[in-house]
């Protein structure tokens, strides 16, 4: 098995198939060899367990989770490394390698598939530009996954484990907090990835709930709240909400003192109970 973490090793690699690393679609690979082995214990990936990967890059974090799991399945964008993975992969006969976009791919689908009988998780390295609606869709799309266990930017993993009313928190962590319960596991540096970042990043854990925390009658009413209370988070969130929503503030307001929240307070003030009583009367008004 190669060790696809060495400099010399990925260098030779990328050499002979003439790949060169694209900022479009936010390429770096890891070559600090502690950090794909934890992710992959944190991931939960072991016997009767499957995996979703995205963005498998040359396959470094792939050769973990297929060393634990009794399958995994790497989605990968881009075609120029179908090649390479074939290679430096085929080793594993519990791998599967799927060309496409995980925004377009039907994921549920394919976990019916490829993944019969079995427990899933999600395990990827995350390109920075695309971590928010990757993990948005992973969640709306209410898959049968028990764990996402991602690399992001450090900042965005801080925004999504902050406590939602903290000043740190904003409408990802609202939004992420209704699915599940999200955990900093740890820190990864610049260097551990070629080439390096201009930022460090850090590993999380977004634990599903069992059974949804929430009971709403329409989701997209708590969706639809989140965003607009956030989306002038220095105004107050009766005219963030009113200006976002297209609402007059006299009914905003009304809505927000039935909901027993202060129509002066700012969105990072707000608990996630805040938005669910906000978001029913909102369903309610409509």
């Amino acid at each position: 098995m190669k060790r696809l973490s060495d400099i010399g090793t990925i260098k030779d690699i990328l050499s002979r198939y003439g790949f060169s690393f694209s900022k479009g679609l936010g390429q770096n690979f890891l070559i600090n060899p502690s950090v794909c082995p934890r992710m992959a214990d944190f991931s939960g990936a072991g016997e009767g367990v499957g995996v979703i990967e995205i963005g498998p890059g040359i396959g470094v974090l792939t050769q973990e989770l297929c060393l634990r799991a009794d399958k995994v399945v790497a989605v990968e964008i881009d075609k120029r490394l179908l090649p390479v993975l074939e290679e430096t992969l085929s080793d594993f006969d519990n791998l599967k390698v799927v060309n496409a976009d995980v925004m377009e791919l039907d994921l549920s689908e394919l976990i019916e598939n490829e993944f019969k009988g079995m427990r899933v998780v999600v395990c990827a390295n995350l390109p920075y530009y695309i971590t928010s609606p990757v993990i948005m869709k992973l969640l709306e799309d209410k898959l049968p996954v028990e764990a996402i266990t991602v690399m992001v930017q450090k900042e965005a993993a801080q925004r999504i484990c902050a406590e939602v009313g903290s000043r740190q928190g904003g409408a990802v962590t609202a939004a992420v907090n209704y699915y599940c319960e999200p955990e900093l596991l740890f820190n990864v540096s610049a260097g551990s990835f070629m080439p390096a970042p201009k930022v460090d990043s850090a590993v999380i854990r977004l634990n599903i709930y069992k059974e949804p925390k929430y009971k709403l009658r329409n989701d997209r009413d708590f969706f639809k709240v989140v965003k607009a209370s956030f989306a002038q988070r220095r105004k107050t969130v009766l005219n963030s909400i009113s200006s976002s929503l297209g609402l007059e503030k006299k009914v905003v307001n009304e809505l927000l003192l039935e909901s027993k929240v202060s129509p002066t307070a700012r969105a990072e003030k707000l608990s996630m109970d805040d938005f669910v009583r906000i978001a029913e009367r909102i369903s309610d008004y409509e």
